[in-house]
Order: C-alpha cells, then structure tokens, then sequence
C-alpha cells in the first residue's frame, strides 16, 4: 500500500502533543523479515512512552515478540497499541489520498490512556445450573461436570415430564424435575425457584423400574415422571415404590430456591426476555445449529471459575436527574431503552427516611454490559459513559480532526464502530477492496472509530465532532446492537440533524449504517460513498467537557457563530428551530393562563430549576437553556395547564435562552380585612368555588377564605356570633 511516512510526519510535527519518532524508516515485513527493528524498538521505549505498531494483523506476534526480548519493557508495564492503517485506507482506490487520515490515526494513538473507573466484581465457585429435557441437560452436564458443580433441571413438556426423554441409570449429577418459574441475578449471584408438581420426587426414586413394570397405561417411561394424563389412578406405583415412597399423589407442590453461579438455559423460550442477558447465563434453543451453539457455549461455562471484573461503565448524579420528583414520573428514557433491564425506578418513598434522596434512578452495575445507550438518550447528563469519559472521547475527536486538517485533509467523515463485529466489517471491507473491483474501500475521507460500544457515543459529542471540523458522523450498526439502540440512535441523530439544517448548514451530516455481516460488503462500500455536508468554516479547539449539557452549550454557540449566511440569518434567529418530539433534549414550556392558578407546584416539581418563582411578585419565570423536557411540571400540574414544545431558541445569539422570562403573571389577592396581599386571584378563586357547596364554608366561614393567615385567626377568636366545640354539652 501506498505510505507517505514524510507527509505523516510533518502532520505530526506540527500536531501539539503529537510526535514523529519511528517515521524514519517504513517497514514491510515487520512481522517476518525485519523482526529485529521490532526488537530494537521495543528495547528503547520504555514504561513511560508510547510504543505504537501501525498494523492490527500480528498483533498477539508483537506482544510475545516483545516478551521475548532481553532488555524490553514487559507489556503488562508499557503496553503496545495497534494503529489500523491498512484496512481503514491503505487497501483502497484512495488510498494514494489517505495519508491525512493515516497521520490522524496514529496522533490519537500517542493520547494518554483514559483516566481508570472503579471495578465491578463478580465471583463464581463453578456451581451451574443446567435447565432442559433430559437428553439435552446430560448431555451438557457431562460437558460441564468435569470442571464445575452441576445441578440438573429437567423442563419436561407440558409439565408432565413425559417426551423430556430418558434419564441415565446411573444418577452422576445431582437432579430434579419441574417447572422454572423464576430465575434473577447475575454470575455468581443467580436466584432460582423452579416448582415441582409431579407424584415422583426425583430425589427419592432409586430408579429400581418397578412403578414401570406396575404402570398399566403406560403412564411412566424412563424420566421417570408421571403422565397425568394418562394416568388411570389405580395407584399401582405407589403399592410398588412403597419402600422408598417416590412416590405421592397427595403431594403439595413443593417450591424449591437454589442459588448458583452459572446457568445453561437448553429450553426453547429463555428465561431473560431482555436483548443482553446477565453475564453468567447462556441460552441454547433447540434446534438445528444447537450442537455449535452448545459447544461454544460450554466452552465459555468452562472458563467461569473464580473471581472476574469489569469496568463500573457509568456515572450517575441523582441531582441531575430528571426522572421522578414527589413520585411523579417525568423522564424514563435511560430505564426505556436499558437492553439488560440494569436500570429501574427509585420513584418510590416506601420504607425510605425523610433525610434520603427522592426520585431518581437505581443502576445494578452487575447487569450493565456498557452499551451507553441511557447516557446518549439521557436529557440532563445525570448519566454518563465513564469507559472512556467524555472528556476523554472529546480529546480523542479533537485530536484526529485538528491532524487530520494539519495534513491536509478535507471533509471528514467519522464512522464510529464497535471493537467488535464492526471492526471485523471494516477489515473485510479493506481486504475485499484488493480483490473485488466492485468493492472501492473505505474512503480517504472516512476516519473509522472505534468505541466499546456504538451507542456510547450521543449528540453531544457528535456536534462536537462538526464543531471541531468534521463534515459528517456515520455509526456502523451490526448484528450486536439491540433494537431498542437503533431507535434511540436514530431519534438523537433527527435531533442533530434538524439542529443544524436550522442553522443553515447543508447536506446529510448525520446517518445510521446498517451492515449485518459480509454479504452487506457492496451496501457498507456504497453507504460510505456519499457527498460531504457542509461545515464549520473554522474548527473551534474547545474539547468536550464532563458535563454534558454544557458540551451542547458551547458546542452550539460555535456552529451559531459559523453559520452559514450568518447575517443574512440573523432576523431569523428570534424563530426557534422545531425539533422532533421523540428524544429531544431542548425546548420551551407554555403555560395556559387560563387555567394557571400559579400554584407553581412545577417549580418544586423541576430537577434543572428551569422553572422558577419571583418572591416579590406572583410570577412563573422559565430559563429555556435549563429545560431538558422530562415533562414532570406538565405531570405534576393540577390543572393540566402545561404544555411541551420541542425546540431550540436562539434568539440574540443564543443569549435569550440562557435568560428567565415570565411565562405568566397575576395581580396578588389581598386580604379583605388588613389588605395584605396573599395569595392571587385565580388561586382565591379556584379555592372559593371547589369548597362552596362545604358546610363548614358557609355564611363567615367563607369569607374568612378571603382573608390572609393572620386575619383568620383573629376572626375566628373575635366573632361572638358563632358556635364554638366548647360551648358544646358535654
């Protein structure tokens, strides 16, 4: 492949932070011929610098080539990276115009290594339940019990037991039959409950054949279970069987609760209805491709003995969040889209003190698999991907685009992927470039990226990637990426999108590509090969910032100060840009005044105070730029008088909605007695005519409603005329 390692250097030289060491010479046969050059470099770097090899092929040849050398740095103590520059564009029709992107690649492989996250631990001491018909559990159970301690649960059909197939005569494994009725947990730390309504207990049966030979109907076969409904009720089992007593008609079903460590689901419906189930369990439906799926599965079972752990993926601040207030619900966007069901409500006061925290959000970290989606869908920031941070990821971007343009490069496309399948795609993409004249390869232009997973990445960093230069963002969806992702994918990049063609920019900046496997090769090519969108005229050099709503903020001032036709815009900036309803993160709230009776329950009722009171006056005040349109004033409100409207005001270059304006307003009522304003009209008013028809509001009752705290009080003590509970008969 062509390789201009002169240009790439002088893009790094010029690069801040970036270096240029190693260009000297270009290698072609590192991994054979020129091994030794390897060798020395490893030798010279060492814990402190970077060691980076720009080719992912040999990657585990390096690392034991690196061990293996006297005088080098181990890598568990300066680790090597691998830089793509073959696939993502070496092995392409551009790729003579691909040094840019080559350069850009490897600036952002000499960052720092992101800041480390907490751990979540897991421990498994190999206890494993294996779940299904009898000849698919022993099966697996004599896979399994070499290595762990397996417990066997025959699932027979209809509950019967019968067709489950034959049960050994030896008894190896520890066994029961019975129906699973609920399974929760994760590895190591899995509850199970499964009952058991059949006469033959499993346990007690010496498998002597006996209740066989006795059945006449046939009832019993080798599961030794009883078909019920083949049963005549003779009882003939039970005369037979009388000296271990298996068997029992009268029986209650008996609930048994088992904790394990591991699961193997072998049924057809798994137990875990959600897209990504808990780590530790493993479901085989039955079928064709069982047998692959089985020894897979087993292999991986095998390996899960001892203690595991794995990043803490999130951040959560309860402060920021916006789900629930006084138990009202107003945002679930995080719980909705969870594909692990790791996310619930916390809306609940039960059993909690007064002192605790109200509303918000439990995340189980041992059920989060760290997609990232509630962080992209969350409105405020309360969530955030913290493997890599925004920060972190924000560093990264800025990295290879300000690179990317000091080499030359124009109109940059990031296509994020996942580590996973879509890094494999993009590889297959590269190598069928070579062979294939249909296929073109991936584009100069387009800057693959990788991230742990693709729905880690939201609006905020994706206009902060067209804020610092790029003219498009692409995500690359593949088999792994639950349903749930690419609808909420799709609903932050229609916000995005509508946010820009409101500001004037032009072109497609913002697309999900859908590429299953290998055979959408030809689809990905041609999806990767679209006109650039226009940009910023001049990139801003702010990074992304922890909080993500200030992210968006400055991110938006930037792509509002390049906007194309700026003046020409300017009278059109009062009228906000419309923004879809689903998944939007900005917009305005309109109050009927009609109905408003300025309770301002909504104010307390608001996780970002956008909304707000006037302590000198009856108003209800709005700061637009804090509304993140969860919706818990429009819930909370006893009047239903609130309204959400999905937009972007960018009035006065963007500092009208950073302002508190009223959004409603009324004349204080006063006090009938002192003249002391206390309350406001409507609200008197509504109070007036909810309790009219109330004995205890009639004749000076009601009127003391129109008097303020301190006159009620002295009328009820002053007024003669009136009967009071003490002049009662006792």
């Amino acid at each position: 492949m062509p390789l201009d390692t002169a240009a790439i250097a002088r893009a790094l030289a010029t690069t801040p932070g970036a270096r240029s060491e190693g260009l000297e010479t270009t290698h072609s046969l590192l991994c054979r011929r020129e091994a030794p050059a390897f060798q020395r470099a490893a030798k010279a770097v060492g814990p402190g610098d970077r060691l980076i090899v720009a080719c992912t092929q040999e990657a585990r040849l390096f690392t034991e080539l690196n061990d293996a050398t006297a005088g080098a740095t181990p890598v568990a103590e300066r680790p090597i990276r691998f830089v793509n520059l073959r696939e993502t564009g070496g092995w392409s029709l551009e790729a003579k115009a691909a040094t840019p992107k080559m350069a850009a690649l490897i600036a952002a492989a000499q960052l720092p290594d992101p800041a480390p996250v907490p751990g979540v631990g897991y421990r498994s001491a190999g206890r494993c339940l294996v779940v299904g018909d009898a000849d698919g559990a022993q099966r697996a159970g004599a896979l399994l019990a070499d290595r762990l301690e397996v417990t066997l649960l025959i699932d027979g059909a209809a509950g019967t037991g019968m067709g489950s197939g034959a049960l050994a005569q030896r008894r190896d494994l520890p066994l029961f039959a019975g129906r699973l009725t609920r399974v929760s947990g994760w590895l190591g730390a899995f509850e199970v409950q499964w009952s058991s309504a059949n006469p033959i207990d499993l346990d007690l049966c010496t498998r002597c054949n006996a209740c066989l030979d006795a059945c006449p109907e046939g009832a019993i076969d080798f599961s030794y279970q009883i078909d019920l409904s083949r049963c005549g009720g003779h009882r003939d089992c039970v005369r037979v069987c009388d000296a271990a007593a298996a068997i029992d008609f009268e029986r209650a079903p008996l609930h048994t609760d088992e904790r394990f460590d591991l699961i193997l689901d072998l049924r057809a419906t798994p137990a875990f209805s959600q897209h990504q189930p808990p780590q530790g369990y493993f479901h085989v439906p039955p079928g064709s491709r069982q047998a692959a799926a089985l020894g897979e599965a087993v292999l991986k079972l095998r390996e899960l003995v001892g203690e595991f752990d794995k990043p803490k993926f999130f951040r959560y601040e309860q402060r920021l969040c916006a789900h629930s207030r006084n138990e009202q619900i107003g945002c679930s966007a995080c719980i909705d889209v969870c594909s692990t069901s790791a996310i619930r409500s916390d809306a609940s006061r039960k059993g909690k003190a007064k002192t605790e925290a109200a509303g918000g959000i439990v995340v189980e970290p041992h059920l989060c698999a760290g997609c990232g989606a509630c962080t992209t869908v969350c409105p405020s920031g309360a969530l955030s991907f913290a493997y890599p941070g925004p920060v972190d990821q924000g560093r990264r971007l800025q990295r290879l685009l300000a690179t990317y343009a000091k080499a030359g490069g124009r109109d940059a496309m990031l296509l994020f992927h996942s580590e996973g399948a879509g890094a494999t795609l993009i590889d297959e993409l590269g190598r069928a470039a070579r062979v294939d004249r249909d296929i073109q390869g991936v584009p100069a232009r387009v800057i693959p990226l990788a991230l742990w997973h693709t729905a880690s990445v939201g609006i905020d960093l994706w206009l902060a990637a067209i804020a610092q230069g790029a003219s498009q963002v692409r995500v690359l969806l593949t088999a792994e990426e639950a349903p749930e992702y690419r609808d909420a994918l799709a609903a932050q990049m229609a916000q995005a999108q509508a946010i820009l063609h409101g500001l004037g920019y032009a072109g497609e900046h913002f697309g999900l590509i859908e590429a299953r496997d290998a055979r959408d090769l030809a689809a990905l090519d041609a999806a990767l090969r679209v006109a650039p969108a226009q940009g910023v005229a001049q990139p801003t050099a702010v990074i992304a910032q922890a909080d993500k709503r200030a992210t968006l903020d400055v991110m938006l001032d930037h792509l509002l100060a390049q906007a194309p036709h700026r003046a020409e815009r300017a009278a059109a900036q009062a009228e906000p840009i419309a923004l879809p309803a689903a998944g939007s993160a900005f917009g305005a709230v309109v109050v009927d005044a009609d109905k408003c009776t300025l309770c301002l329950s909504c104010v307390g009722a608001c996780p970002e105070n956008a909304l707000g009171d006037n302590p000198e006056k009856p108003q209800l005040r709005f700061t637009e730029r804090a509304c993140v349109q969860c919706g818990l004033c429009a819930t909370t409100c006893p009047e239903q008088a609130i309204t959400l409207v999905p937009r972007l005001w960018l009035a006065d270059e963007g500092r009208a909605r950073r302002q508190p304006r009223v959004l409603h307003e009324v004349e204080p009522y006063r006090c009938i007695r002192c003249s002391k304003p206390f309350g406001t009209l409507k609200a008197i008013e509504t109070m007036i005519g909810k309790l009219a028809g109330h004995p205890a509001f009639q004749g000076a009752g009601a009127e003391r409603l129109k008097m303020c705290g301190d006159c009620r009080v002295i009328d009820l003590h002053s007024r003669t005329d009136e009967v009071r509970i003490t002049d009662l008969p006792r």
